[in-house]
């Protein structure tokens, strides 16, 4: 069974505005040197306007590697998200919503996710039509993920959302708004399937990563919390993934393939985080 590596960065937040055009070239020219495949999760822009989109897309056009990415809230904030959707499309990235794509022979399922809580405290669609609505959405957005991780044929596929599937990395945020930073049922589609990695954002405030009920890692990339804990570096994190190739005959393994965080991406250490090795 034949295999390389392929190296993957990933980032979320960056919130780009009208006023941004050049804020991220040196940003994008690192991870052009450092990475195979740049996945963006989500809040792309910071008031959803099509003119933030279109900065965004002229900063990554000089970009050489293939972009997979999800819409943040941010994005939807002023009902412009096919408008921006088809600025970022045309710019060559793949956005994900419900949908699964492979990118040098990675499979990526990508939906932005939604609000709700964690585990026994989740809002529960009982009461006020308006509560039912809002746990509904929930439930579309985790259903969403499970049905592109039903399309994928690529073994040990990585998940990208905006919203948290665990709270585990929205830990510092403040308790009050924990529901409205994820939901433990998209934690339900990642266990069906065997998902290597879990990136998102949305948490400026949290934790750097965390693990599923049944031991999937979870990355918050959110670019505010990079920026702080990478305080010599740009802030981006970068895995190593083995990609297997399956050649006639043989099975693939069944679980996640072993997946190891590049050094020169490597967070300082601290004693309240787990470092990935």
């Amino acid at each position: 069974m034949a295999g390389t590596v392929v190296r993957l960065a990933a980032l979320a937040d960056l919130h780009c505005t009208k006023t941004s055009q050049g804020a991220f070239q040196a940003l994008f020219a690192r991870i052009g040197e450092s990475a195979d495949i740049l996945l963006l999760a989500g809040d792309l822009t910071d008031s959803g306007l099509p003119d933030e989109a279109r900065v965004l897309a002229k900063e990554v056009a000089s970009l050489r590697v293939p972009i997979a990415a999800v819409l943040g809230n941010h994005d939807l904030e002023s009902a412009k998200s096919e408008d921006i959707a088809k600025i970022l499309t045309d710019a060559g990235i793949a956005l994900l919503d419900g949908d699964a794509c492979e990118l040098k022979g990675v499979g990526i399922a990508g939906v932005k996710g939604f609000g709700g809580g964690f585990g026994q405290r989740a809002l529960g669609p009982w009461g006020e039509p308006i509560i039912k609505q809002f746990v509904r959405e929930a439930v579309d957005e985790a259903l969403k993920l499970e049905a592109a991780l039903g399309r994928l044929r690529a073994q040990n596929p990585v998940v990208l959302l905006h919203y948290s599937p665990i709270a585990a990395t929205v830990e510092g945020e403040p308790l009050e708004i924990y529901p409205f930073l994820g939901s433990s049922r998209l934690e339900e589609p990642i266990g069906r399937y065997p998902v290597s990695l879990v990136f998102h954002g949305h948490a400026h405030r949290g934790q750097l990563e965390g693990k599923t009920k049944l031991g999937v890692p979870v990355y918050n990339v959110s670019m505010p919390l990079l920026t702080r804990t990478f305080a010599d570096r740009p802030p981006f994190r970068v895995f190593e993934v083995p990609v297997t190739q399956q050649t006639s005959g043989e099975t693939a393994p069944a679980h996640s393939t072993p997946q190891r965080e590049l050094v020169a991406a490597r967070p300082r250490r601290r004693a309240s985080d787990a470092i990935a090795s």
